[in-house]
This record gives structure tokens, C-alpha cells and sequence, in this order.
């Protein structure tokens, strides 16, 4: 057949196809997409140095909190235990200067034994970071004592702590339990700059 222009129709040809844009791979960029590559490569950069930074502290925190796990893992039980070292000093204090000077030998080695019970369970509780302290005589410090009554006493500053009622303790740099204490009263106040 032929159409009125005279050339043959070739019923195998179709209409002809059109071409759309080839297909240009990630790797290969467009023409003018240079700021586009920048803008992508500078995210990626501020995405990586958050990530980084991000690890960073993620590392520093499990370190303090793997340091501070360590330090004050034992509050709990050094707490139960100081509860033995003032039941130690309680019968300690319960014998009289005067009746263990003049103590028969059975009585002077069970006080000594109880001595040096105390002193291995504080040596103990040294070894793993609690404290034992006692502030006679220090100004009074709520962060670190506990004021259980007043006493008249002009002779030293008022706020001065003269008498320990019970040790307090410290584990690391925490108040693990704080001393119980009187606080004098009508002597000369204590200056800030003390």
C-alpha cells in the first residue's frame, strides 16, 4: 500500500517512539547540580560531626556513670554497716575510763577485741570510699551535720559544734550519713569569713 504522498507503509513501523531524558546515575551528576553536591556533601558532613559528637558524650556519660557506679555502689550496705560500727562504739563508750584501767585481764581483752573490730569494719569501709568524720569543734555545716540541740557555752563562738552525739560519714564526695551534733549558743558569733 501506499499513502498519497507515494511512499509505502510498513505496517511494522509504528507511529515512532519517543525518547524520554537517558538515565543519568547517582554517581554521575548533572550539569549545573554542583551546588546541589555541596549542599548534600556539607549535610552529610554536619551529620557526621553530630553523630561523632553525639558518640562522644554517649561516652564521657557511661564513663562517669560506670566511675560513680563504682564509688557509690556499696550506699546502700555501708549504710546497714555503719549501723554495726555505732553499735562497736556504743559498748566501747559503755565502759568507764576508770573501770578499764582497773579491769581484771578477761575484761581488758574483750575490750580490746571490740576495738579492734571497730577498727578493721572502719578500715573496711576506708578501703571502699566511705569516710568516718567527726566536726567537734568546726563551725556547724547543714550540708554535713545535723544540730540536735543547742548548748550555752560563752566560751566558744555561737554555731560551733561542741559535742558529737554520732559520727557522720561520707562515701566519695557525698554525705553518706551526717553527724548528729550540738551546736553552741550565746557566745560570740561565728564570722562569715571563717
Amino acid at each position: 500500500m501506499t499513502d498519497p504522498n507515494g511512499q509505502k507503509d510498513n505496517p511494522a513501523q509504528g507511529p515512532e517512539p519517543v525518547v524520554s531524558k537517558p538515565y543519568i546515575m547517582p554517581d554521575d551528576p548533572e550539569e549545573g547540580s554542583v551546588e546541589a553536591l555541596a549542599k548534600e556533601a556539607a549535610e552529610s558532613r554536619d551529620k557526621m560531626l553530630r553523630t561523632l559528637a553525639e558518640m562522644e558524650n554517649l561516652r564521657k556519660r557511661t564513663a562517669r556513670e560506670v566511675a560513680d557506679a563504682r564509688t557509690y555502689g556499696i550506699t546502700g550496705f555501708a549504710r546497714d554497716v555503719l549501723d554495726i560500727a555505732d553499735n562497736l562504739q556504743r559498748a566501747l563508750d559503755a565502759v568507764p575510763a576508770e573501770t578499764r584501767e582497773s579491769a581484771d585481764p578477761i575484761l581488758k581483752a574483750l575490750i580490746e577485741g571490740v576495738e579492734l573490730t571497730e577498727r578493721s569494719l572502719l578500715n573496711a569501709l576506708e578501703k571502699n570510699g566511705v569516710k568516718k568524720f567527726d566536726p567537734a569543734g568546726e563551725k556547724f555545716d547543714p550540708n554535713f551535720q545535723q544540730a540536735m540541740y543547742e548548748v550555752p557555752d560563752a566560751s566558744v563562738p555561737a554555731g560551733t559544734v561542741v559535742q558529737v552525739v554520732q559520727a557522720g560519714y561520707m562515701i566519695g564526695e557525698r554525705v553518706l550519713r551526717p553527724a548528729l551534733v550540738a551546736v553552741s549558743k550565746g557566745g560570740v558569733k561565728a564570722s562569715a569569713s571563717e
